[in-house]
């Protein structure tokens, strides 16, 4: 057997030239799209290119993510499986009436690339091109102009955006949707005012789903944990531990990571990386990754539930760090940004008090100016134990 040709490896550009990724996406050669900036050394991503089989290297295109493993992987994902994604979501999406959509998020993020990015290829539709968040006065130029605008945002986006905004209204922004974590709802009446004429939707999906699983219409449930029902061609169960696992026409065909390249088999049920249930109507409710849903002195504990509290009393940022107590016992830290006023914490400690036991309570409450986050938009969880700065405002007593 001769020597694999190098599958060609295409770098976000900061300049937001698309040249590249349109011709690579014409070609047929299978190849990876990469943030420009990442903790993942480029050495391994071309070894881990390297171990494809000869199969994926026509018709397929790679993203590296962190998957529901926290460990570095590559996604294969199929062209023409993608590219029925997209025409579903325009349909489930109920995006006809969208002429345009900005971009806020690395397209090299699987939710940007499929929901921007392919959808606006396939559709016909414009794409505005922005730095996002990092540029204020650029961004809201865009939204100020907007003309039956569709937007992509990630939860903790919200009150970097609210802030930036004030009390200007968006009206030419027509579907907002958010995906990649928590969904803002206890944001909506805020969001409802800036954007007075988009209809937001709740999606769930994960980069193996290449990533699509479930929608909702903001307006079809109350709670943030709520994520709707399956697309067509999805397929939802939970597993012996409350995993939430999935089979999708649309998923990736295969994940490369530190052991090499595994072609995922059709019949394959995936995990999502989340708990999760379904309820009587058939919505599927996120209970929170494994690392969120723990014990305490023997009661069960969902960080999502406590943060959902936290938001109604909270209009910044807000997020969560795993620890243990003094006794050894399993908890979390509660981090807020930027910096509240006591009598915020006080609010806070006072509805924690009436709506959860004491279990359920943060060890501390911290804050500080500024939290890390990821290029995703995601607040980066894994840096914030160690980060210094951070002010404490109060502990439980044990």
């Amino acid at each position: 057997m001769g020597v694999l040709p190098v599958l060609p490896v295409l770098i976000e550009d900061s300049t937001m030239s698309l040249h590249g990724l349109e011709e690579h996406w014409n070609g047929e050669e299978t190849f990876a799209y990469l943030p420009e900036k990442s903790p993942v050394p480029r050495d391994w991503v071309a070894g881990a290119l390297e171990s494809l089989p000869e199969a994926l290297r026509t018709g397929c295109f790679c993203l590296l993510t962190s998957g529901s493993t926290g460990s570095p992987r590559i996604v294969v994902g199929s062209k023409g499986r993608a590219e029925r994604l997209a025409a579903v979501l325009h349909q489930a999406q109920q995006s006809e009436p969208v002429a345009e959509t900005i971009v806020t998020l690395p397209l090299s993020y699987c939710y940007a690339f499929v929901n921007q990015w392919l959808w606006a290829r396939m559709s016909g539709r414009r794409l505005v091109m922005t730095h996002g968040l990092s540029r204020p006065d650029a961004l809201l130029a865009s939204l100020r102009g907007a003309g039956d605008a569709m937007l992509c945002l990630v939860g903790p986006q919200v009150p970097l955006l609210i802030g930036m905004a004030g009390e200007e209204a968006f009206p030419g922004v027509v579907r907002i949707h958010f995906a990649g974590g928590r969904f803002p709802q206890e944001r909506i009446p805020r969001l409802r005012a800036m954007f007075p004429n988009a209809r937001i939707f709740n999606n769930y999906g994960c980069a193996e789903a290449m990533p699509r699983l479930t929608l909702r219409p903001a307006e079809a449930g109350g709670e943030a944990s709520d994520i709707g029902l399956p697309i067509p061609g999805v397929q939802l169960k939970t597993g012996e531990a409350g995993e939430i696992l999935f089979r999708s026409e649309y998923r990736g065909v295969a994940l490369v990571d530190s052991e090499g390249c595994r072609p995922i088999p059709d019949d394959e049920w995936i995990a999502s990386g989340d708990l999760g249930r379904e309820d009587a109507g058939g919505h599927w409710h996120v209970l929170g990754r494994p690392g969120e849903v723990f014990k305490r002195y023997g009661e069960k504990v969902a960080i999502p539930q406590v943060l959902a509290t936290v938001n109604q009393h909270w209009t910044g940022q807000s997020s969560s760090y795993r620890d243990r107590d003094s006794a050894g016992e399993d908890g979390f830290a509660l981090v807020l940004c930027p910096v509240p006023p006591e009598e915020t914490v006080r609010s806070i400690l006072q509805a924690l008090r009436a709506l959860h036991p004491r279990t359920h309570w943060p060890l501390r409450i911290e804050s500080r100016d500024a939290l890390p986050l990821l290029p995703n938009g995601k607040v980066d969880g894994g840096a914030l134990k160690d980060l210094d700065g951070k002010l404490l405002h109060w502990r439980q007593r044990i």
